[in-house]
């Protein structure tokens, strides 16, 4: 099929798809609202181009909205034409990418025109957790359309033009866009933590078709055909030394070398991303101390603490994992929890919400202690305690209540720094050590850093036909 070069909508949805793969769905439906002079208006495909076609040979419904048509509103015929994209692809058992760049709600159809929005809200709400959603944003995507992108699984967003808000930042109190642009891709990345990726039009939308690559295309698709040539015992002897940058480690553990980051610009006390393991997809959580920039210096250090936005973070892609049989890895390296003003707010909170989706998961989870692992942080990144299937620790990790100087101090509160020093060497060794925590069954093997990709590989191996059995409920209630 033909392309128009002149509409943005189909050049972006013909650099998206595979050559000559888009079928047109819905090309003749226009606007049916006269109200206001909408009779004497066109309205070429009501502004949104919608159909199907392949990414690398795997079948993708995707929609593209054209600012060219009505100054990109969204009428009612625009929203019924969304809908039911979405309903063939829950059919179908295949993806939901939109391309948005959109002015808002259509005024001249009103309720008509809400009523339809909401539609759209219901049906991404049905497909969450059954097909992946992908929205990609080159220009402005706000108010009601800014829910969109959030009830999706991952959003990308151009950089210079890209608008994403909830409410414009000119109309919030004391700021302005000049002051401070919320919608900007930079605050929208760094402060809201709603994308995991910015660049030009070209970048997301490579972007995009990357990502597609690592997921399932429905609940039920196990990617079991999938292959790799990679040395399945390949030994990695400069691990041990990617510990405070799980980024590093990740780069050398998985398959191609590659990885996609989730939500990277946020909570980056935590590392949320995608790799393959013997040509299959997982999913990693890891702990991070040191932000290494491109040059290898420290760019930001972290102190072994776990941040509300890292935990909340990681607490979302650990439930989207989970909806979608994505094997779960866990880095651990964390001392506690990072402790302000701000962070006592939402803190426990969000350390409950992450705890939860760690304990409620029940696709194949493996932990992996690489440093230190104390107390209630421990705890929640997927130890044995709270459901963890399979855990390895590296030789020299430390796993216990608190650090061994630390209790030392408790325990001898009036000792002399000879008798509080021996005291946490005895610590160390019988409460803290990896050989202790394995002993007690808390650690199943405690392997070499050289050896954690076979390790890693071998459990998945194992775990691949995993059932787990729970009681019976509506759902739970975070």
């Amino acid at each position: 099929m033909s392309m128009n070069r002149q509409s943005p909508a189909r050049e972006r949805i013909a650099a998206l798809l595979d050559a000559d793969s888009f079928v047109e769905i819905g090309a003749a439906v226009t606007a049916r609202s006269t109200d206001f002079n909408m009779s004497g208006k066109k309205a070429p495909s009501d502004g949104v181009v919608t159909g199907y076609g392949l990414i690398d040979g795997r079948p993708v419904y995707v929609y593209s909205q054209d600012p060219s048509v009505l100054n990109g509103t969204v009428g009612e015929m625009h929203a019924a034409k969304i809908v039911n994209l979405y309903n063939l692809a829950m059919k179908t058992g295949d993806p939901v990418i939109g391309l948005i760049e959109c002015a808002g709600m259509r005024l001249e159809e009103g309720l008509d025109c809400l009523h339809a929005f909401g539609k759209i809200y219901t049906v991404q709400t049905a497909a969450s957790g059954v097909i992946p959603q992908i929205t990609a944003i080159f220009g402005m995507c706000g108010g009601g359309m800014a829910l969109v992108p959030a009830l999706s699984d991952f959003t990308f967003m151009e950089t210079k033009k890209g608008r994403l808000f909830f409410t414009s930042p000119n109309a919030l109190a004391e700021n302005t866009e000049e002051r401070c642009d919320t919608s900007s891709s930079s605050w929208q990345g760094e402060e809201a933590g709603t994308i995991d990726g910015c660049g030009t039009s070209e970048e997301i939308l490579a972007a995009v078709r990357e990502l597609i690559l690592y997921l399932p295309s429905n609940n039920e698709d196990d990617m079991s055909a999938a292959e790799s040539a990679a040395d399945l015992n390949q030994i990695l002897p400069d691990l041990a030394q990617c510990r405070e940058d799980p980024k590093l480690m990740l780069s050398r553990i998985s398959d191609d070398g590659t990885m996609i980051e989730s939500r990277p610009y946020f909570g980056q006390d935590m590392v949320t991303a995608l790799i393959r393991l013997n040509g299959y997809t997982a999913g990693v959580v890891a702990n991070r101390s040191v932000l290494y920039d491109e040059e290898g210096k420290a760019a930001q250090e972290f102190g072994g603490k776990m941040s509300a936005d890292g935990a909340r973070k990681a607490a979302a892609f650990v439930t989207f994992c989970d909806a979608f049989s994505i094997p779960l890895i866990t880095l651990t390296n964390v001392t506690g929890f990072f402790a302000d003003k701000d962070s006592e707010k939402r803190m426990a909170d969000e350390a409950a919400k992450l705890t939860y989706a760690f304990a409620n998961a029940n696709t194949p989870k493996v932990n992996l202690i690489t440093g230190s692992a104390y107390g209630s942080a421990y705890l929640i990144m997927n130890s044995k305690s709270v459901g963890a299937d399979m855990v390895f620790a590296w030789e020299d990790a430390r796993i216990g209540m608190m650090d061994a100087r630390a209790a030392a101090k408790i325990l001898c509160p009036s000792g002399t720094a000879q008798e509080v020093g021996s005291t946490a060497s005895a610590y160390e060794e019988l409460q803290n050590s990896a050989a202790s925590a394995a002993a007690r069954g808390y650690v199943d093997t405690v392997i070499e850093p050289s050896e954690t990709r076979k390790y890693l590989i071998g459990a998945l191996d194992m775990l691949f036909t995993k059932r787990e059995m729970r009681p019976d409920k509506k759902h739970g209630s975070f």
